[in-house]
């Protein structure tokens, strides 16, 4: 079966051209959009739509980073997201119940200035994990380490989008 970076003629790795895989992306709906199969059999309607699903799905799978980064793994036999395995760095659990703190802080105090220096503290961390899950899956090889930091990216999108929801509360 062909992969998702396959589909696109892309390398299968966490650092990725977004602007190719747009491109890719655009190029491979023209081909196999189902409006351009009207006139066509049913099955051929059907290949295109089972064509055009595989191209949606692979393409939201390779540009979202953490998506991204648990493809790579599941390419390698690895369920990054495995419930049964939870651990993470201590050092990182002692981060994260001090970001759930300062969310709570701003929400208690409807701070906006609060939730704005919070949100660029978590955005840089971001930035820091998703650049070391580049070089851990393309450089280092090391999948173990690799991971948890998938799941520690995929804390920090959940952490970002509670914050959002903070100033939707406080704005409303």
């Amino acid at each position: 079966m062909q992969s998702h970076f396959d589909l696109f003629h892309l390398p299968a790795t966490y650092a990725i051209d977004r602007d190719k895989l747009d491109v890719a992306y655009r190029e491979l709906q023209n081909t196999v959009h189902p409006d351009r199969f009207a006139a066509k059999t049913e099955a051929e309607q059907r290949v295109a739509m089972q064509w055009a699903t595989q191209a949606n799905e692979a393409y939201q799978t390779l540009k979202h980073p953490v998506n991204r980064g648990v493809y790579l793994l599941k390419l390698q036999g690895i369920d990054a997201l495995d419930a049964m395995n939870t651990q993470m760095a201590p050092a990182f659990l002692m981060q994260q119940m001090e970001w759930r703190e300062a969310i709570d802080d701003a929400r208690a105090a409807k701070s906006v200035a609060a939730l704005d220096s919070l949100t660029a503290e978590l955005r840089a961390a971001h930035r820091r994990i998703e650049a070391e899950l580049g070089v851990l899956l393309d450089d280092a090889k090391d999948l173990d380490a690799a991971r948890e930091t998938v799941r520690q990216l995929r804390f920090m999108d959940k952490l970002l989008a509670e914050v959002g929801e903070v100033y939707e509360d406080i704005e409303a």
